[in-house]
């Protein structure tokens, strides 16, 4: 029989000094005097023999919370676990895992990053937001993690997402590796995962990818502003939705995001102005693009065909046409090696070197924010007009002939009229 159990006494709980006493056979009350917190805490030998401790601590709940008589029910129950050569921490934490496997096992990494988005949407500044953080998990999270148990995500399948984009794809890669961080403490807050964070960068990816400061930062891959004629000749030629959106995202400038997305409800044609609504716009401001002829009449082939709300619709009812589908285009036409947002920078450098617009009404083309808050402050139009001379000029430019080495430069000195 264990020699001197049952030391204390339910009724001087409450008055005993600070320190730890003991009520026998490895039950005690520890009283804290900087909290004034009295708890119970039974301790045994540790049978691991590389560790550092001899003794181990387990805490079985504050007194009185815990009463005595429940005390020594729990410590004679641990004490048969020591008598079995079991560790009653290592049971305890066993069974904690069992049970929470058991209600989490439901709940898939997709199943928390769409809870996520529902919850966090009404937050997020516009629509292209929320839109964006979808695309990236559905392209390069879902395919890897998607269907596991969102427990299972551990920093291997984090990194098989992350690695085969860290280096191609840097800016890609910050923003997928914070979404997945996200979905996870998202997780964790709902008691549906338990343990560190994966996807963590400081003092855990960070030593395992490469630093952002340390990665080349590389432009779009642009089609010089001298083989334009040509590419946009070839271009007429293919067939399909794509070939048609292409040309037209070329003629207004705009950013792949913008021209698939554009819908019918946004095309005044006879004032030949696109308005882009500001939930599509990186900036979240509205945005009016004047349209020249060409662009004009790309869009009246598409409405002899109209089948959806969608200017430039995909293979799927209501949907536009996908994000991938002009670099698809261009990787069959040839110009694998350029980008679809590269067309952007071609325009500015023609706008740039060939004509005499101003910086402003070709950074206003390409629907820039203001870096100058005093800038911003006097500026109050959108230089409409001027912008509608600039589209029309480079719609000609784009239909003459590609400047060849030591032939005659087709230049629009434009003045700013």
């Amino acid at each position: 029989m264990a020699r001197g159990i049952n030391r204390l006494s339910a009724t001087g709980l409450a008055k005993l000094p600070p320190g730890l006493h003991s009520d026998g056979d490895k039950l005690y009350l520890q009283v804290d005097p900087k909290i004034d917190a009295r708890s119970w805490i039974f301790r045994y030998p540790n049978r691991n023999p590389n560790a550092k401790s001899k003794t181990r601590y387990m805490g079985l709940g504050p007194y009185p919370s815990v009463s005595l008589k429940e005390a020594r029910r729990l410590a004679e129950t641990y004490r048969a676990m020591v008598r079995a050569g079991l560790d009653p921490l290592d049971e305890r934490e066993r069974e904690r895992r069992e049970a929470f496997a058991q209600t989490a096992k439901s709940h898939t990494f997709k199943e928390c990053a769409e809870k996520l988005m529902k919850a966090k949407g009404p937050e997020w500044e516009n629509l292209k937001h929320a839109n964006q953080w979808r695309a990236t998990l559905e392209t390069y999270a879902y395919p890897v993690l998607g269907k596991l148990d969102i427990q299972a995500v551990d920093v291997g399948l984090v990194l098989e997402v992350l690695e085969p984009i860290w280096n191609e794809k840097p800016e890609t890669a910050r923003r997928v590796r914070g979404r997945i961080e996200a979905v996870i403490d998202w997780a964790r807050a709902r008691n549906w995962r338990e343990g560190e964070n994966p996807a963590r960068w400081k003092g855990h990816l960070d030593q395992l990818l490469s630093k952002r400061s340390r990665l080349s930062v590389r432009n779009h891959p642009a089609l010089p502003y001298s083989q334009i004629g040509d590419f946009m000749k070839a271009l007429e030629v293919q067939e399909g939705v794509a070939a048609m959106g292409l040309q037209f995202l070329i003629l207004t400038a705009s950013r792949t995001g913008e021209a698939i997305g554009a819908r019918w409800t946004e095309i005044d044609m006879d004032g030949k102005t696109w308005t882009v609504p500001g939930e599509r716009m990186k900036a979240g401001k509205p945005h009016r693009v004047p349209l020249s002829d060409r662009a004009i009449q790309i869009l009246k082939k598409m409405n002899e065909t109209r089948l959806s709300d969608y200017v430039f619709p995909g293979m799927r009812p209501k949907t536009p046409l996908s994000n991938m589908a002009f670099a698809a285009l261009l990787k069959r036409m040839g110009y694998g090696h350029i980008t679809t947002h590269g067309f952007r920078s071609t325009f500015r450098d023609w706008a740039a070197e060939l004509t005499a617009y101003s910086h402003e009404v070709c950074e206003m083309a390409l629907a820039h924010s203001v870096a100058s808050k005093v800038e911003a402050a006097y500026r109050r139009g959108d230089l409409f007009d001027k912008r509608r001379r600039l589209m029309n000029d480079w719609a000609v430019f784009c239909n003459a002939p590609s400047i060849q080495d030591g032939s005659s430069v087709v230049q629009i000195r434009a003045e700013a009229r």
